[in-house]
Formats: C-alpha cells, structure tokens, sequence
C-alpha cells in the first residue's frame, strides 16, 4: 500500500486529540455505507449522529474514527481518535493538510457554474500533474476541510469550491483554504431570499478574496452587472484581476461559440492568440465557463495552449447536462439530464440547451429553491424562456405553479407537488425522436424523474 496520508503522530498533532499508535490512515470519510479499508471515519452531526454508525464504519474496514464522545456498540480499546468535537476536529485536519501541501491551490465561488468550472479545472490540470479536486460539490463547513483533509501529499494541484447559503459563511471557508488564485463563476439570484438583494450576494462572493494573500489573483465575471463591485473589492486588497467573459474587455474573452445540438466549439481569445476548444455538450453557458477555467489555470502558472488541449473535449457530470440516450420501443429519445442546479440563470441557460435540440422539445421543471419573496416573480419571469424553447412542459413543486399556470393550454404537460408523483407521468408522455429537459435546485428532488426515465435502459450518447 503506498505512504500514509495521515499517520497517528500527525492526527494528534493536527487535532490536538488522542489515538493509538501504530495506525496509518489512507482515506478520510463521514459516510459509514462508502468505507474504504484504511479510511479515518469522521462522526459528524447532521440530520443523524455519525457516532452512531461508528461500529458499522469500523466493521467496513475503516483503521479509526474520529469521535466526541463513546460511540455504541463499540468494544473497549478500539481504534478512536477522540477530539473535543468532531466538526473542530476535521476542520482543524483540513487546515493541517492544506498547511504541509505544496500543491497550487484554486478555490472556485459563483452563484452557478462553480462545480462545472471545478470540473474543467480538474479536468484540465489532470493532464499536466497530480490534481486533487472536491467531490461533488462538497464546498461547505464540513465538505471543504474534508476536501482539504484528502489532499495526497503529493498533489501538484488542488481545485476547491466554496459555497454558500447566507451571508458570511464563505470568509472563513476562504481562509481555511488559502488558494493561490480565487474564482468567482457569476453572481446571481440564487439565495437572495436570504441575502436580500444582489448587491449583498456579490459582496459575500467577493469574500473569497479574504484567502488570498496581498498579490495573488482573482478571475472575475467581467460579463456580470456586479463586476465594477467585485473589481472595487480585488483593488481594496492590493489582488491582481484575470477578467472573462463575452466583454470586449475580458482579457479571456470567448469570441464566437457554434455550438450543434450535440456540442460545440467556443474560440477563446487570450494573451494575443486565439485558441479553439471544442466542448461534449451544447450551450454557451459552458464556453463561458471554460473561459473562466483557462483564467484560473493560466493564473496557477499553466501555458494557456496546454490547458486549451488539456481541456478539449470535456464532457460535463451527471446533473450537470449530461445527454443521455433512452431507449424506447420504436426508437430512442435524448435526455438532458441538468438536474443539480435550477437558478434562474441556470434555467434560461438550460432553456436555450433545449431550444437548439431537434424533435418534440419537453421541459420538466422543478422549483428554484432559497429565493424568498422574490420567488413567484423569478418563477413567472421563466415564461418567455419557456415558450421559446419548450413544446411541452412539467412542472414540479409549489413555486413552480405559478409558471404552470401562466402555460397556454397546449404546452401543459402536468403539474405536481413533488417529484415522485410527477416522474410517472413524464415517463408516460416521453416517445420517440424527443429531446426531455429535467432541470430544478437539488431539493426538487429532480433525480427522481432522471431515475425513472433511466430505468428503460439508456446509455450515455
């Protein structure tokens, strides 16, 4: 087996806890059903306590747990690193393997196309050196310093994402990964019923300049309203700032996209050469992406033409767009399964997806979540979107009832308050030679209607 990630002596020291001798730690997880052999099991508390799942985790395999207390049904003398509480212990891990990395270090902020970016940028660094990226979107209280707890010690690069649901929580998630370079993908709507308006979303986005040291960059949206506030604030801190976007005067700068119903091809202008980059996955929206992506890569000190050809031919991840082909009896229909993400910019960038597909075009659409009063007038304002890219729609959940309404009849699918009782009936309407939309924030539960058209047996185009 290779080297450790974490020996006793170094998860004493990290965590100011107690444990045995003798124990290497290969892997470090908080979910008891996922145990590697090797793995640091992490009791954390959620909706249930991890305690008690630590016998079953090290019944898995698991070499120690991290604990707070005597978790059950566990024998005396078993392997536990006990702390004082366990979130303070893993956050305090995390902070000690970002402090021994030697890796270049990218943390990634945005209302939406944080994860896709997340995932071009690992998907692009892999190709020049070790890369270690987060999860999923693992970018909160616990997912970030897991993140930074899983750092190999020979990581050339890491990529980070930081997310947020309230004013606050993404200064000292910034501070605890110190990047070398920061990212802000957009600012946008999502959580405005928490944080009140724009303005006040951009400004929590813009904390993740608190991580960066005096001279480091930030690669801002140069497209967004919220740039000349976001500059404002890499000024105040004395940052460097790699602008992109379709600006004129992004110094990435996506020149033309062509984009077909399968995929396409974004020319990029950058640093006086124009390269072109072609993307598995129609839409615009993921040029833009990729452009902030070669932002971020060029700032780690990576040549833009070996991140272009390291780059070329990404395909997003399951829920974030990716087509998949159902088979149906007497042909095949397209899903577009953009399921992980339904903020407003997210949805009319997933609308204009299904806009360019041939066929039937069906959008099932669940509710854009955290939008607070703003919500029935964010919901309603998806009309003109709809109707110039949907023949018929499904909508799901309460918010979502509203745009229901405001359907002419002929493009009314059904409407639902939840996605297990809408998914049977998208399953039924679907037929040949379609082109199916599944689209709403992750609380929508969207994935369920994904399982059930799935469930006939497709495989991705």
């Amino acid at each position: 087996m290779s080297a450790p990630l974490w020996t006793a002596a170094e998860l004493r020291d990290a965590t100011g806890g107690r444990c045995p001798d003798g124990i290497a730690i290969h892997s470090v997880g908080i979910d008891s059903r996922n145990v590697v052999p090797g793995e640091l099991f992490v009791a954390l508390r959620d909706a249930r306590d991890g305690h008690d799942f630590v016998a079953d985790a090290l019944a898995r395999g698991a070499a120690m747990a991290m604990v707070d207390r005597d978790p059950p049904g566990v024998a005396v003398g078993a392997p536990l690193l006990r702390v004082g509480e366990t979130l303070a212990g893993l956050q305090a891990l995390g902070a000690a393997g970002r402090a021994r990395s030697q890796a270049r270090i990218a943390a990634i902020t945005g209302s939406v196309g944080k994860t896709t970016t997340k995932e071009m940028l690992r998907h692009a660094l892999s190709a020049l050196g070790p890369t270690h990226a987060a999860v999923a979107s693992y970018n909160n209280h616990w997912g970030l310093p897991l993140t930074l707890a899983r750092m190999p010690r020979d990581a050339a690069f890491g990529v980070l994402e930081i997310g947020m649901n309230h004013r606050g929580e993404i200064a000292p998630l910034a501070r605890l990964a110190r990047p070398h370079v920061a990212a802000i993908t957009t600012v946008e709507a999502a959580h405005i019923g928490h944080l009140g308006s724009i303005e006040e979303i951009a400004e929590e986005k813009a904390d993740i300049m608190q991580g960066l040291a005096a001279g480091s960059t930030v690669v801002l949206p140069r497209d967004s309203a919220m740039f000349p506030r976001l500059l404002a604030r890499a000024e105040a801190a004395n940052l460097a700032v790699l602008s992109f976007g379709q600006d004129a005067a992004a110094e990435v700068r996506l020149l033309s996209y062509d984009g077909a119903a399968e995929s396409g091809v974004a020319r990029i202008a950058f640093r006086g050469s124009i390269h072109a980059l072609r993307i598995d996955a129609p839409g615009r929206h993921l040029a833009v992406n990729a452009c902030g992506t070669l932002a971020v890569a060029s700032a780690l000190g990576v040549d833009p033409a070996a991140s272009v050809a390291a780059l070329d031919g990404f395909r997003p991840g399951a829920g974030r767009g990716g087509r998949v082909t159902l088979a149906l009896d007497g042909g095949s229909a397209l899903l577009i399964d953009d399921s992980y993400n339904g903020q407003p910019a997210a949805m009319r960038a997933g609308l204009g997806v299904l806009g360019a597909q041939a066929g039937r075009r069906i959008a099932v659409l669940g509710d854009m979540r955290e939008l607070g009063e703003y919500g029935p007038a964010l919901h309603a304002g998806l009309l003109p979107d709809v109707l110039a890219s949907a023949d018929l729609v499904f909508c799901c959940g309460p918010q979502m009832r509203v745009l229901y309404d405001a359907l002419p009849e002929d493009r009314r699918g059904a409407h639902r308050e939840n996605s297990d009782a809408l998914a049977p009936l998208v399953r039924q309407a679907i037929r040949p030679g379609d082109a199916i939309l599944v689209k709403g924030s992750l609380g929508s539960r969207m994935a369920v209607i994904v399982r059930a058209l799935t469930a006939r047996e497709g495989a991705p185009t």
